[in-house]
């Protein structure tokens, strides 16, 4: 079967985009976008294989690095974990039930929220006790400060 060198380099575009799908880089889509130029290359005026290969390779290099970071920006989002500090946020100021007596010196464990979390005090606070949590301990959350 012979294809057309226009149906070539869509195929290959095509190709492309799906490996971009499968991996993480975002790198391969400025090479889909390079393999569509050069498609449309050959489709509007027939140009030959060296010619084409060009097309592609300076579409590619010149989407790459002009358009990378900026479309990273737009896509990646933030790696801040937005939704995780408004979960930890929300267990502030709410009431929690002491499981593990709290030492000035050692960690306890109290229930709040229907989950059980380390908690910290500047005093003792026997189990059973109804406390208040104050604030967050640990950049990761796990442990709270309780009144």
């Amino acid at each position: 079967m012979n294809f057309s060198p226009e149906l070539t380099w869509f195929i290959i575009g095509v190709a492309f985009l799906i490996a971009e799908m499968l991996t993480p880089g975002f790198i391969l889509i400025f090479f889909a976008a390079g393999s569509f130029f050069a498609a449309l290359g050959v489709w509007l005026i027939n140009i030959e294989k060296t010619g084409q290969v060009s097309i592609f390779l300076i579409s590619s290099l010149i989407l790459l690095f002009t358009l990378r970071k900026y479309s990273l920006k737009i896509f990646k989002g933030s790696t801040d974990n937005e939704i995780d500090q408004i979960y930890t946020n929300s267990k502030i100021g709410k009431r929690a039930i002491v499981t593990k007596t709290i030492y000035p010196d050692k960690a306890g464990e109290i229930k709040a929220m229907g989950s059980f979390w380390v908690a910290v005090a500047d005093r003792e606070i026997k189990k059973g006790t109804d406390v208040v949590i104050k604030s967050q301990e640990t950049e990761d959350g796990l442990i709270f400060k309780v009144i």
